[in-house]
């Protein structure tokens, strides 16, 4: 098993930036492709970001492309989402979620490891 806890949410303007950083312990990190997922009151819980294994690949929705990074680092066990120029409907609570497949799916219902959830709220 995968221990997940995000951090790094909070409150910020609209077209500013936060970061978000999901540590992970237990089994071997690099086991796992990682993904952030988002859901907002009475939504379905919504895929943001994805990287495989080795971080060399990535995968965005085109509602976040272009503003949304997802970035790891194995050697210290953490997947970081950099968000900028966010929105009012980026406002969420955020996920992180590990799965051993190769590649990360956008269908939440893949991922086997759930962090707790961070909430960020972009005012407008």
């Amino acid at each position: 098993q995968v221990q997940l806890v995000e951090s790094g949410g909070g409150v910020v303007q609209a077209g500013g930036s936060l970061s978000l950083s999901c540590a992970a312990s237990g089994r071997t990190f690099s086991r796992y492709a990682m993904g952030w997922f988002r859901q907002a009151p009475g939504k379905e819980r919504e895929f943001v970001a994805g990287i495989t294994r080795s971080g060399s690949s990535t995968n965005y929705p085109d509602s976040v492309k272009g503003r949304f990074t997802i970035s790891r680092d194995n050697a210290k066990n953490t997947v970081s989402l950099q968000m900028n120029s966010l929105k009012p409907e980026d406002t969420a609570v955020y996920y992180c979620a590990a799965d051993e497949s190769r590649w990360p799916a956008s269908d939440f219902e893949v991922y086997d490891y759930w962090g707790q959830g961070t909430q960020v709220t972009v005012s407008s």
